[in-house]
């Protein structure tokens, strides 16, 4: 079920697993780790028993049985700071499967001498999409919380944390490993759309826990640019703003389409797409790289127009 590609030597790693959720305040604030520091991916889970097909795809014409997700162990070593185990997973299973599921996980983590988990979950909240989020926390034992004392977080003393990211923290306890939750409140309105500020108030106090020294520079610039798009949204559907409604067709999906490419895409992510498209414009055969990292994102169909364009452009100067 676990494929491993090295078997890399930790010395009591922290264990962070994370699932796209609310907000995407876990999937983003991993990704966001994963780029900014030298993760190594190592091991893949396939979990084709926890997963069954839904249904058939069909792409120009063609139909198949769609793979299965996937989830991937990384791990970042370094002699000034503590080893971190990473696992990101593709999707969320069945909830009746969370448990099995979250169970082999902690499993091959403790395999590698894991003994401390950190997680990531939103709390919505009737909030503005501007308010700066406040970060709540909860333990698996009373004694972790002493350790955690100097961020003044919220402590979460009752309620729910529902999902893979809740439900493997439980699973973790079960088998002896202490570990937080840290939840960063979002808007009631925005579960749909990722929230830069949640990102930035958690990774702000790991950063500090473990001595990282992250430079969170894009994620503040991806908060501004998508609270922008955010705004006009606001704007469009209260009648309200600069721009007089009713807004155009071509204005509502250019908001559309810009707000999915910022809460799909790392910062980073989208430079290497477009040193992808540029190379691809000099050098047809490039295209296949760059529809590799659009397929690996999940993608392709907010640069569907754009990736066709090449082909044409290409043939337009065949027949020159």
């Amino acid at each position: 079920m676990i494929k491993e590609i090295i078997n890399p030597k930790l010395k009591k790693p922290i264990f962070i697993p994370v699932w796209p959720g609310m907000g995407e305040v876990a999937y983003r604030t991993a990704l966001f780790l994963r780029e900014a520091l030298d993760f190594k991916m190592f091991a893949k889970l396939e979990a084709t028993g926890f997963f069954k097909p839904a249904g058939v795809i069909v792409d120009k014409g063609i139909l198949s049985i769609p793979n299965m997700p996937a989830g991937f162990f990384y791990y970042f070593k370094s002699s000034h700071h503590p080893h971190i185990l990473l696992f990101i997973g593709e999707t969320q299973p069945p909830l009746e499967y969370g448990i099995d599921l979250s169970r082999v996980i902690i499993e091959f983590a403790k395999k590698h001498d894991a003994e401390f988990i950190v997680t990531f979950a939103a709390k919505p909240e009737p909030i503005d999409h501007k308010t700066d989020p406040q970060v709540w926390i909860t333990v698996t034992h009373r004694s972790v919380l002493e350790q955690f004392k100097r961020f003044n977080l919220k402590v979460l003393n009752e309620g729910q944390i529902s999902g893979l990211n809740g439900l493997i923290i439980g699973e973790a306890k079960n088998q002896n490993m202490k570990g937080i939750c840290l939840l960063a409140e979002i808007p009631f309105y925005t579960v749909q759309i990722e929230n830069p500020r949640a990102n930035i108030n958690i990774l702000k106090i790991l950063d500090s826990y473990l001595n990282l020294n992250l430079n969170l520079n894009p994620l503040i610039e991806r908060a501004s640019i998508i609270e922008a798009e955010i705004d006009k949204l606001i704007n469009y559907l209260k009648g309200e703003g600069d721009t007089p409604p009713p807004l155009s067709e071509e204005d509502i999906d250019k908001i559309r389409k810009d707000l999915s490419a910022y809460t799909k895409l790392p910062q980073s992510v989208r430079e290497k797409i477009e040193k992808y498209f540029k190379e691809a414009q000099k050098d047809i055969s490039k295209a296949r790289i760059l529809k590799e990292e659009l397929d690996h994102w999940n993608v392709y169909k907010e640069y569907e127009d754009r990736f066709l364009d090449l082909f044409k452009r290409d043939k337009k100067e065949e027949i020159h």
